[in-house]
């Protein structure tokens, strides 16, 4: 296998197919990357050259941000919300929808298991 910015890219598909497994990179974005990177599209990944796969990295390196990095990037964007208190922050720390969705019904990923409050039945002590 094949490490790009530290992920493991599967040997038997093509480059322009396995670049997408690192987080930050989708397959428009890979296609560009080969582009710069002067690397045939529709190769396989056991294919390439360790030259290839050097080019690859060094286009990835030096352009864009991929894995960590942008993990890093993304949580700091999210606290910085927080701290100004503006309405995207504040949607976060709840973990509710963050851009306009309903919440009344729908939202279940974000919001979690559904929980039912109340028995729904009252106690026979109460009717005596």
């Amino acid at each position: 296998m094949a490490r790009i910015a530290g992920v493991n890219i599967p040997d038997n598909k093509h480059i322009e197919y396995s670049l997408p497994y690192i987080k930050g990179v989708g397959l428009p974005l890979a296609r560009k990357i080969l582009k710069q990177a002067n690397v045939k599209l529709g190769t396989k990944v056991s294919d390439l050259t360790s030259d290839d796969l050097e080019r690859i990295r060094e286009v990835i390196g030096k352009n864009y941000k991929v894995e960590g990095d942008l993990k890093m990037e993304i949580s700091s964007n999210i606290k910085r919300l927080q701290e100004i208190g503006s309405f995207r922050g504040t949607r976060h720390s709840r973990n509710l929808p963050v851009r306009g969705q309903r919440t009344k019904t729908n939202a279940r990923t974000k919001r979690g298991k559904r929980v039912t409050v109340g028995s729904g039945r009252k106690k026979s002590a109460e009717k005596t």
